[in-house]
């Protein structure tokens, strides 16, 4: 599907109450619809030789979206050369980013009125949609000294009467979980399942929770639908959702996943 054809399905997708339709864009790029809001998280949208897909719809192609998250700094999730375009093409988008994060947003064109810096605990709402934050440990918490604010932070999106959970970069710290089911009940979370080891560490390559770590927070989360991401963008840092998605079929039967394909549509029910 062309670009203009794939955005046009996105706008014209019935979310009715209940629901929200999601596309994975790959890595832990995700376009989520909930009634008439369009969000697009952590979209890598730059061609670059060492991706292993490319990307579903360029840069310049993207339009209708009402505002792009971003999870942190690093160019897989905040893609400054695509928000530079997306500055100009989606006039009327507003940007969420960590705080910590401005002075560079600022540098690609964003004003100050189209930003929503988040931290531990900032909500900001973008039409019907609410946006929760909570810190992100990637590869630790790493809080600026200067200001408490985090590098890095897990979005818990609402609206429509569906919750999602976004988890970013991030690996399991103590006191994450009670963040998180103090939101209450998750009707679908994408989860990083990369992992890290000492080869990518002595590439300075930090990581995230492994296959079975990320299961098991899912196991105690029990949301509604598990999705597996960060695993296809990289040669030099996979993952492996197979294994995900066997270890928790075994460990915790019942617990609905989906192994995503880029751009096809999943809905999620309340």
């Amino acid at each position: 599907m062309d670009s203009a054809a794939f955005i046009r399905s996105v706008r014209e997708t019935n979310a009715p109450y209940g629901t929200a339709a999601l596309w994975w864009m790959g890595q832990m790029g995700l376009w989520v619809k909930m009634g008439e809001t369009v969000l697009s998280i952590d979209y890598f949208a730059s061609a670059r030789e060492d991706r292993q897909v490319p990307p579903p719809v360029p840069a310049r192609d993207v339009r209708g979206i009402d505002a792009f998250l971003g999870t942190h700094d690093h160019l897989d999730h905040i893609d400054h050369d695509a928000w530079q375009v997306w500055a100009e093409s989606c006039p009327e988008a507003v940007f969420v980013f960590p705080a910590l994060h401005a002075a560079a947003v600022t540098a690609d064109g964003i004003s100050a009125a189209r930003q929503r810096g988040m931290g531990e605990g900032t909500i900001c709402k973008i039409g019907g949609v609410t946006v929760r934050a909570i810190a992100a440990a990637h590869e630790f918490l790493h809080p600026d000294p200067a200001t408490g604010l985090h590098p890095c932070l897990q979005y818990i999106i609402e609206g429509n009467g569906v919750r999602l959970y976004h988890a970013g970069d991030t690996l399991r710290y103590e006191g994450m979980l009670p963040k998180l089911r103090a939101m209450g009940r998750i009707d679908a979370a994408l989860l990083p399942i990369n992992g890290r080891d000492g080869e990518r560490y002595r590439r300075d390559c930090i990581g995230n929770m492994t296959f079975q770590e990320a299961a098991d927070l899912a196991g105690e989360l029990r949301p509604g639908l598990v999705i597996p991401g960060h695993w296809d963008m990289f040669a030099h840092n996979p993952g492996d959702p197979a294994a995900f998605a066997d270890y928790l079929d075994a460990k915790y039967p019942g617990l609905a996943c989906r192994v995503p394909i880029i751009q096809e549509k999943i809905m999620v029910h309340a």
